[in-house]
């Protein structure tokens, strides 16, 4: 415990330096995020509820705190959040359509001496809170990536206002190449960086390259960071467009 608060107290401190206000506000999202997740899970408990739509509620949620409550409220992050939530009801199709056809919801078969003295008639859908995983893994990339494009072209519209709502977007997606390889690869060695152990007991297993890719536990992680690529690749057009959309319609509304 005290070397929770000790790292903590590191992190405060430097995300107060460096970051100013702005790194304080962001240091108090994390709790803020965090009290999301795990009321999330407490009503996700509850078999009545639908766990896709309470995810997505708690999406709306995270996306605010990340966007509005720590760069405040301008067209930067309105268009961002309206990128960002287009791009998460895409996937929500995307993905259900994954979970079902992968058949990768549940647990696999190296969890189920560990989960054998719990009964599995709980009343919840296993395909729905597979999704719900997935989406929740991916909101984080999608909100970085719609802003990280959001904020350079509302940079490049007030240094050139008469600037055409094509050459705008062009922009949009040049700043998006740029970052959808390091975003792609952040995400993918988070996954190996995170499932190491993983990765070690199978080969104390002796499963083959083709038992580990089949696996249920590895497989689940993998279409997670796929879908989570796919979601960045998704947000840069439609937060480019979205973007250079208002804000050239703004400069034509403040002409006339």
């Amino acid at each position: 415990m005290n070397v929770l608060v000790l790292l903590a107290g590191l992190l405060f401190v430097f995300m107060a330096i460096i970051g100013g206000k702005k790194g304080i506000r962001s240091f108090i999202a994390l709790f803020l995020n965090f009290g999301v997740i795990i009321m999330t899970v407490f009503f996700m408990n509850d078999p009545t509820i639908n766990p896709v739509i309470l995810t997505l509620i708690a999406c709306v949620f995270i996306s605010c705190i990340n966007l509005f409550y720590i760069n405040e409220v301008n067209w930067t992050t309105k268009t961002a959040f309206l990128a960002t939530m287009l791009t998460t009801i895409v996937l929500v199709i995307f993905i259900s359509l994954i979970t079902n056809s992968a058949m990768i919801q549940g647990f696999g078969e190296e969890e189920t001496e560990e989960m054998g003295m719990f009964s599995f008639y709980i009343g919840l859908d296993f395909v729905k809170i597979a999704v719900s995983v997935i989406i929740m893994s991916t909101i984080g990339a999608i909100t970085d990536a719609a802003i990280a494009i959001a904020s350079p072209m509302r940079e490049m519209h007030f240094h050139h206002p008469n600037i055409e709502r094509k050459e705008l977007f062009r922009f949009g997606l040049s700043i998006g190449r740029d970052i959808l390889g390091t975003s792609t690869n952040t995400l993918f060695f988070a996954f190996f960086g995170g499932y190491l152990a993983l990765l070690i007991w199978f080969k104390d297993l002796s499963y083959s390259l083709g038992e580990i890719i089949n696996s249920k536990v590895f497989s689940s992680e993998l279409i997670t960071i796929c879908c989570a690529a796919i979601g960045v690749t998704l947000v840069i057009p439609i937060t480019a467009y979205i973007t250079a959309y208002f804000l050239v319609r703004k400069q034509a509304d403040s002409t006339n």
